[in-house]
């Protein structure tokens, strides 16, 4: 008899044990889904493409009414090279940033993507090889369905700051990104101007010549559309706009301004980060760039990044900058992206904020302790019976 009653319990507790470590890891397998894919989905569902409302000055001369262009921005993303970070905390990261990506796009299905700048990690050290698996790590992270437009500005990190910047290393980012030290776009009327930062520095450096002399033509071709008593002789040769827009002006490092003190973004940087003074031509344009940009461009909006944080500077003549923080946790516990609707005439602009990895890893922990505690609250005859038999 004793026998059979140790036989019992020997066979009671493994198909307890078994029960429970089945439960234990589901529950667990369920929580990894939830923090890792489910809540993405979730916090950014919440988020939703800014009506217009009043004309913001967009176009002098605009005939008719064009559809809306959707336009997600975003900075910042630094992925990992093969000389820094941990191999966890870059597969970490990127499943980060690639489920929040890919739940963007496929929740708000943006007509236009645009990176503005230090896509890149270790661009200014990779050699080709390095950049050509950066690139395809790009194309499977930042995945968009056909049609969706790719905008890209080139940050310091992609090739370098501009006293170490190699004629190679912004050659390569120009082919694979398709833009240039001053690049003008067209999309659905709205004009876009993309600037590679580094080559506002004004000190006759080869860049720096081709980006005057780019942002001399782009001026020029904006006042041939925007003031059509021009003389036609001097607009023939230049690219034909159908109407005039004040452009978008894109760009990695912010316009000048001192700090960040005056920022109050909830992704603002802290308080002690916000004191530190803003080198010109290191954390931010110099005055003499910001002031041509502005003088010659004539943007509508500026969008930028760099800081790591979020900042809406509003410059001269009513001028909004909408600096966004680190799409990458990595940078930042609250990263951000922009929503944007433009039309010629008008646009709008609202912050889609992702979950907070701090708020990730309580649900991490909380949900472990649930999950362990919670299989003898819903399985106590099991629980008893094991006591039972033990």
């Amino acid at each position: 008899m004793k026998m059979v009653q140790n036989l019992k319990c020997s066979s009671l507790c493994r198909k307890f044990s078994c029960r429970r470590s089945v439960a234990v890891a589901l529950s667990i397998s369920l929580l990894f889904l939830y923090c890792e894919v489910i809540a993405y989905y979730i916090v950014i569902r919440q988020c939703s493409w800014p009506e217009l409302s009043v004309n913001r000055g967009g176009a002098a001369n605009a005939t008719h009414e064009v559809e809306p262009l959707r336009m997600m921005l975003l900075t910042d993303t630094h992925l990992l090279g093969p000389r820094t970070g941990h191999w966890f905390d870059k597969l970490r990261r990127e499943w980060q940033m690639y489920s929040a990506f890919q739940a963007a796009v496929s929740i708000h299905k943006p007509d236009a993507v645009t990176f503005l700048g230090d896509i890149f990690d270790e661009g200014q050290f990779s050699t080709d090889l390095e950049f050509k698996r950066y690139m395809n790590r790009f194309h499977d992270l930042f995945y968009v369905p056909e049609g969706t437009q790719i905008l890209a500005a080139v940050g310091n990190h992609d090739v370098g700051f501009h006293y170490r910047m190699l004629t190679h290393f912004t050659e390569r980012f120009r082919t694979e990104f398709n833009t240039s030290s001053v690049e003008m776009a067209v999309l659905k009327g709205s004009i876009f101007v993309l600037i590679n930062s580094k080559a506002m520095h004004g000190d006759g450096c080869n860049l720096c010549l081709e980006a005057d002399y780019k942002l001399d033509q782009i001026s020029k071709i904006l006042q041939c559309a925007q003031d059509q008593r021009i003389n036609a002789a001097q607009c023939k040769n230049r690219r034909n706009l159908p109407y005039y827009s004040r452009p978008i002006l894109l760009q990695h490092f912010p316009l000048y301004r001192p700090s960040d003190d005056a920022c109050t973004e909830p992704d603002a940087a802290p308080p002690a980060v916000k004191q530190e003074k803003f080198r010109e031509k290191w954390e931010c344009l110099s005055k003499f760039a910001t002031r041509k940009l502005l003088q010659e461009l004539k943007p509508r909006a500026v969008f930028s990044g760099h800081t790591h944080h979020g900042c809406l500077v509003i410059h001269e003549n009513n001028i909004p900058e909408w600096t966004l923080p680190s799409f990458s946790w990595r940078n930042k516990n609250n990263p951000s992206f922009a929503l944007a609707t433009f039309t010629p005439t008008n646009f709008s602009v609202s912050k889609c904020y992702m979950p907070k990895e701090s708020t990730v890893m309580c649900t991490y922990l909380l949900g472990t302790v649930i999950c362990f505690v919670g299989w003898y609250i819903v399985c106590p005859r099991a629980s008893r019976s094991f006591h039972k038999y033990s």
